[in-house]
């Protein structure tokens, strides 16, 4: 089950909320090369008190094999944004005509809008892993668009204005630390390394759920990557 740690003197008002990557439910194909960990309620693994955390209404580690992958499927009012891990994700979106290769510090969004179809695969000969993130936007409709950002800089971040949320990318040293964004809502997921937050250890997979909290520091424990989501406060989306 979640942790809860609450915010308090140096760490300002607020509540944090930890989830251990050992709890994210099971997913995918084993027979197809596809192991999949879901953070949010997703198909079969139904969870009325977790369907979602601000915008955020999923986040996905995916593991493809080499010669794995999903076939064409389609979405709609959803921005899905993507980050390689390692290796390389062959996407093929046959509604804006766009076939990329997606490799480590890329940032790949798709916006379905009112109807996109696309097709995710591992053409390499190395395992593919990938953190995919569904936010739903404030409003429905409108035309699909897809943009790729190769080889984001540290600490820039990449907005998606649908959703009114930013991505912060965080690659720390050890021993380094980074400000969380001051914000009503955010999402902190631990791509690879170990990190402190609030005096909680967060590794691998963990991710925190952050709602009014300020002031608040991660503090690398070796070399750490991590992923942060600022939000708005309660949604209206749709």
């Amino acid at each position: 089950m979640a942790r809860w740690a609450h915010g308090g003197g140096s760490y300002g008002v607020g509540v944090i909320q930890v989830h251990r990557g050992d709890e994210r439910y099971p997913g995918g194909d084993a027979a197809a090369g596809i192991e999949t960990r879901h953070a949010f309620s997703f198909g079969p693994h139904y969870d009325p008190d977790n369907l979602r955390f601000g915008a955020l209404i999923a986040c996905n580690e995916e593991r493809l094999a080499p010669g794995a992958g999903f076939d064409e499927h389609p979405h709609r009012d959803t921005e899905i944004v993507t980050w390689v891990v390692e290796g390389e994700l062959t996407h093929r979106d046959s509604t804006t005509g766009h076939e990329t290769v997606v490799r480590p510090g890329d940032v790949q969004w798709l916006g379905s809008a009112d109807g996109a179809r696309h097709e995710e695969r591992n053409d390499g000969a190395e395992l593919l892993r990938f953190v995919q993130m569904w936010l739903a936007p404030a409003d429905f409709g409108g035309e699909p668009a897809y943009e790729v950002v190769r080889g984001i800089a540290d600490g820039t971040p990449y907005a998606v204005p649908r959703a009114a949320a930013m991505l912060h990318v965080r690659r720390l040293a050890d021993g380094t630390r980074s400000a969380v964004p001051d914000a009503p809502r955010v999402y902190v997921h631990v791509v690879r390394g170990a990190v402190r937050l609030a005096g909680e250890r967060l590794a691998a997979g963990d991710a925190a759920r952050i709602t009014d909290a300020a002031d608040l520091e991660l503090a690398a424990e070796g070399a750490a990557e991590c992923l942060m989501w600022e939000m708005p406060g309660e949604p209206s989306y749709g």
